[in-house]
Parts: structure tokens; C-alpha cells; sequence
């Protein structure tokens, strides 16, 4: 994917554990991929690590979770964003690893930018009980981002398949968790009434996917069994900005060096 001249290209990755991703891969990827803004997810990695691998050319915002091994979100950029938060505005998540934000100064419009990573949730349990006080916060911060900046973009693994062409096998799914009734609501209200567009639906059009992951049982990679659970969640004007994207897909499964597929966007700001 060719980047169009002048434009700002944001990828985002759940890379289910950063050092492994490193190991299996991920350098080649990046260095090949001519990313602005990077947005990470599931970093489970000391500070330090991400400090060191990410030492030149990146200013780095890293929230990092406080049980170890778990979570972890980040943003790295080219520019220097000019000012950065950590956490959703819950104390309750404060060191969960799960929401940063980080402004920039684009061609004289502020832009906010978020990594997500929502909880996976299981259904009738007290992890699905987060999971929905976490939407909920979502839900309140969403227009506090769309009114304090001229564009707002939520990135990350958001863990809901929004529709029916977001997940292949959506009939056997629709008792679990990433695809209950309740989830996908919250989704009809950011996409609805809270005014936030889907980026990749809207350039993809009314198709099954693009699947940005899949499990690892079985045979499902290969036949593209798969779920979208990763979005570039965008403010109008912004998402009237965006020319392209791509699911960054590996060849085979055993090429990729994670679960997750980067989404990659670009935007004529």
C-alpha cells in the first residue's frame, strides 16, 4: 500500500506479547511499513524493554499494566505528541494497561489518539462485569475527546465483533463473549448517536471482515475463520480523511509474529 503524498499513516497492533513479537518478526514488518503513529496493544513488557527496542527514531507513551505480564498499551510516534494521558478516567482501571492517549499538532488541527485494549469479558462472570463498566467509561469519554480536539481516533483491540460480518462463525458466538447482544450495543451507540465512524468499514464496504484475527485451534488462519475485534474508531471529519487501509495478514500462520493482524490507515489530514 503505497502511502499518498502528505499523508499520516496510523497502524495499530495487538502483538499478544511484545518481546515474542520482536523474536518472530515484527522489526522486518515495521521497518517495510513507513508508519507515522503506531498504537500497540497486549505489550506485557517492562518499560525498559519497550524503551530499548523502540530506541531510535520513536517518542514513546507506554502505560504499562500493574500485573505483570498482563496488558499494556502504547503509542509511539515520529512526532512528538504535545501532551499525553494515561488511563480512561476510572480509578478502578488506573493501572490496568489498557488506555493511553497522546495529542498531536497536524497541520495546525489537534488530533487525540488513543490505543485501547478492551477485556476480552467472559460471559456471566466478574470479568465480563469490567468489561462492561470499561464500555461504559468508553461511552463518556468519546465526546469529551470529540469536543476538547478537532479530531478524535480510538485504536486498538476493542474485543467485539460490532455485526454480523465482523465474525465468520457469528450463529455459534452469539452466547459468548465478543459478540453478545449487549457488547454489540455499545457499539450501535459509539457508531450511532455518539457519532464516531467505523474507518475500515466504511473503506471496506458491506463485506465479510477484513478478519484481523483468529484463533489459534485448528485450522482457522488458513481458512480464514476469523473475527474484527480491531478498529480505527474515528471523529467524522476525520473519517472522511481516510484514503486507504490494509489488514497486514501473514502469508501462513506460522510467518506471523502474532494472533492479531496490524491495521494500517492513512489519512489525508
Amino acid at each position: 500500500m503505497p502511502k499518498q503524498e502528505g499523508a499520516v499513516r496510523i497502524a495499530s497492533v495487538n502483538v499478544n506479547g511484545l518481546r515474542a513479537a520482536w523474536r518472530k518478526g515484527m522489526p522486518y514488518w515495521l521497518e517495510n511499513r513507513d508508519v507515522d503513529i503506531l498504537a500497540l496493544q497486549e505489550v506485557r513488557a517492562p518499560d525498559a524493554i519497550v524503551r530499548e527496542l523502540f530506541a531510535e527514531g520513536w517518542h514513546i507513551l507506554h502505560a504499562e499494566a500493574g500485573a505483570k505480564g498482563r496488558a499494556g498499551v502504547a503509542v509511539l510516534s515520529r512526532e512528538e505528541p504535545i501532551e499525553t494521558r494515561v488511563g480512561i478516567g476510572d480509578e478502578y482501571f488506573e493501572d490496568s494497561g489498557r488506555w493511553v492517549e497522546a495529542d498531536f499538532q497536524i497541520n495546525g488541527k489537534r488530533l487525540t489518539l488513543v490505543s485501547a485494549y478492551v477485556h476480552s469479558g467472559e460471559a456471566d462472570t466478574p470479568k465480563q462485569v469490567d468489561k462492561y463498566r470499561f464500555l461504559d467509561r468508553m461511552a463518556e469519554r468519546l465526546p469529551e475527546m470529540a469536543e476538547a480536539a478537532d479530531h478524535a481516533l480510538v485504536v486498538g483491540d476493542l474485543n467485539v465483533g460490532h455485526t454480523e460480518l465482523d465474525i465468520k462463525n457469528w450463529k455459534a458466538n452469539r452466547k459468548k463473549a465478543g459478540f453478545l447482544p449487549e457488547e454489540r450495543a455499545y457499539f450501535d451507540r459509539f457508531f450511532g448517536e455518539l457519532g464516531y465512524k467505523d474507518v475500515v468499514r466504511g473503506l471496506a464496504g458491506e463485506v465479510e471482515g477484513p478478519y484481523t484475527w483468529w484463533s489459534q485451534r485448528g485450522q482457522a488462519f488458513d481458512n480464514n475463520v476469523g473475527w474484527r475485534i480491531d478498529y480505527h474508531m474515528a471523529s467524522p471529519a476525520l473519517a472522511e480523511s481516510a484514503v486507504s487501509f490494509a489488514v497486514d495478514r501473514g502469508a501462513r500462520w506460522d510467518t506471523r509474529f502474532t494472533d492479531h493482524a496490524p491495521l494500517v490507515v492513512d489519512y489525508t489530514l
